[in-house]
């Protein structure tokens, strides 16, 4: 999996402070608790040093699952991006077919949120959504038919 995704520069930064924050701070937390198990004793039956270094494994993995996602990142200056259209990174108030409106922040893996209204730029939704304008219609194939949504606004964080 060495495809790379698109990714805003805070998004990037979130991950590299979270990675600076394993690091520096849990990691030797979790060293710490190894050197104390490893202080009590035979090792083969001192269950406190065995997870603290199962612990210290899974840490690592995600560290290293972390490192690799930013590796993969393409950063998006969003303040390039035309303001008119819909494009990674904008937030888009949308109207349905029965007059209720939502708003998606267009965002890169990672970065999504559904509950919050972040969604994939890479999914059905967010490429029907890219390059359209302020009034005009996307319609979006679903298994319970085409769903309608005209464009209110689109706006970009600064």
């Amino acid at each position: 999996m060495n495809e790379f995704f698109s990714m805003t520069r805070d998004g990037y930064n979130r991950i590299k402070a979270e990675i600076e924050r394993l690091e520096n701070i849990e990691m030797p937390l979790i060293a710490e608790k190894i050197a104390e198990a490893r202080a009590e004793g035979d090792l083969k039956e001192n269950a406190e040093y065995h997870a603290q270094r199962e612990n210290q494994g899974l840490m690592q993995a995600k560290i290293n699952q972390l490192k690799q996602k930013l590796n993969r990142a393409h950063i998006v200056d969003t303040s390039s991006l035309p303001k008119d259209q819909v494009g990674f990174g904008a937030t888009v108030k949308v109207k349905d077919s029965w007059g209720d409106e939502e708003v998606y922040t267009l965002v890169g893996a990672g970065d999504e949120d559904y509950e919050t209204g972040k969604i994939l730029s890479s999914s059905p939704f967010g490429l029907a959504l890219a390059g359209k304008k302020v009034g005009e219609i996307v319609e979006i194939q679903a298994p319970r038919g085409t769903l309608k949504y005209e464009i209110l606004s689109i706006e970009f964080e600064e």
